[in-house]
């Protein structure tokens, strides 16, 4: 009996960790829901998918977001545009994607890394701004990618803003840590 009482306390208490550790952010009060990862399967797991309503962010915004495992230089995490470039997932939109300006260095949930702002062409001729963001911890990537139909800085500062909240910092430490 005592053995089992012992099994089943562990249970429960590494379940409430998961679940802490995945804390879902459905939505909250600036707007933002999550919404189904819309995008075919690949080398990596799905990640997860975020939309803001048009009066909260200025224009619907949407964010994705998924960790990429043992796939970052280990020495120099994400070093350069070019980096940005190829592992952000932007090509999972649409492979017709040019930069707008040269990248810089950001930081979020504690990881170093890089964005870039690009013009984004979708397969219906439409036309949007994405935003790529690659972080490191250790040789782990945390990649995301911001597309709305805005201004660069506005996709970028309501797609940063969202990232640093703090159930999605929580969400993209657990990730990259294993949790």
């Amino acid at each position: 009996m005592r053995r089992w009482l012992l099994t089943a306390s562990v249970v429960a208490i590494c379940t409430a960790s998961a679940l802490a550790g995945y804390q879902h952010v459905r939505s909250n009060g600036d707007g933002w829901r999550e919404i189904a990862w819309p995008f075919p399967r690949d080398a990596w797991p799905a990640g997860r998918a975020f939309r803001c309503a048009t009066e909260a962010c200025g224009g619907e915004v949407e964010v994705y977001v998924r960790p990429k495992i043992g796939f970052c230089n280990c020495d120099s995490g994400v070093a350069d545009d070019d980096e940005v470039d190829r592992v952000a997932d932007l090509d999972l939109m649409s492979e017709r994607f040019v930069p707008l300006a040269p990248g810089g260095v950001i930081e979020v949930a504690d990881m170093a890394g890089r964005l870039r702002s690009y013009d984004l062409r979708m397969q219906d001729g439409s036309r949007h701004t994405a935003v790529g963001i690659a972080v490191s911890k250790h040789c782990d990537l945390l990649v995301a990618v911001a597309k709305g139909r805005g201004e660069a800085g506005g996709v970028q500062r309501a797609a940063l803003e969202f990232l640093k909240s703090i159930a999605m910092k929580k969400w993209m430490t657990a990730a990259i840590d294993g949790g």
